[in-house]
């Protein structure tokens, strides 16, 4: 399959299952220069796919009825975000695609550029990640998966790992390399989630510096 295909197939997938309980409200629908956090992501991910095909992983009634696109909840629950890319996973296979785009439904600074350069990775690989400087070394929640990782997940969670990266070892997984990844931005910038009002402080910031 050409790289044109595997875009063209994926499917986007905001992963917003959390519970936000330590910014008190949704983060996903906090707003960063004026625009909801959650409506950022889809933006930039229809931008990197060219196409509408976008869904949401959410457990949250409030995210559900107010985002405008079409949305699921885990299937294996209590897992965190590694059940959001699982539900995402078993959607895209549902619907015949090779595999999702999945970003957190968090993070106002995502490159629809960046994302690209994931897909373009993806002939051949099960998961392409971009290398992070976090303590993971990689950033899960800006991601390709294929359908091929379900069972990987699924075995792994029946194996009591559920971290995100928990499953790696049993599909082939491609990184982008820490110097691609600046190429589109500060790495700390474009996988910046928020986690707290203050996170979301900082967000208003650095979107304030961005228009100037």
């Amino acid at each position: 399959m050409s790289d044109d295909a595997v875009m063209n197939d994926a499917l986007g997938a905001v992963i917003a299952g959390g519970i936000s309980s330590r910014f008190g409200s949704p983060k996903a629908l906090a707003e960063v220069g004026g625009e909801r956090v959650v409506d950022r992501v889809i933006g930039v991910l229809r931008a990197a796919l060219g196409h509408d095909r976008i869904v949401c992983i959410a457990n949250d009634p409030a995210i559900v009825a107010s985002i405008g696109v079409p949305s699921r909840g885990d299937v294996m629950t209590g897992i965190g975000a590694l059940g959001g890319v699982h539900a995402a996973l078993l959607w895209a296979q549902e619907r015949g695609c090779t595999g999702v785009l999945a970003a957190g439904c968090d993070m106002p600074f995502l490159s629809p550029e960046l994302l690209r350069a994931l897909l373009a990775h993806s002939a051949g690989a099960d998961a392409v990640l971009p290398a992070s400087e976090g303590p993971r070394g990689v950033e899960p929640l800006c991601a390709w998966y294929g359908t091929g990782c379900i069972t990987a997940i699924e075995a792994a969670v029946h194996a009591g790992n559920t971290r995100m990266i928990g499953f790696h070892d049993r599909v082939r997984v491609v990184r982008l390399p820490l110097d691609e990844v600046r190429r589109y931005g500060v790495p700390a910038q474009l996988f910046m989630n928020l986690n707290t009002p203050a996170d979301r402080d900082e967000a208003e910031r650095l979107a304030t510096l961005q228009d100037r």
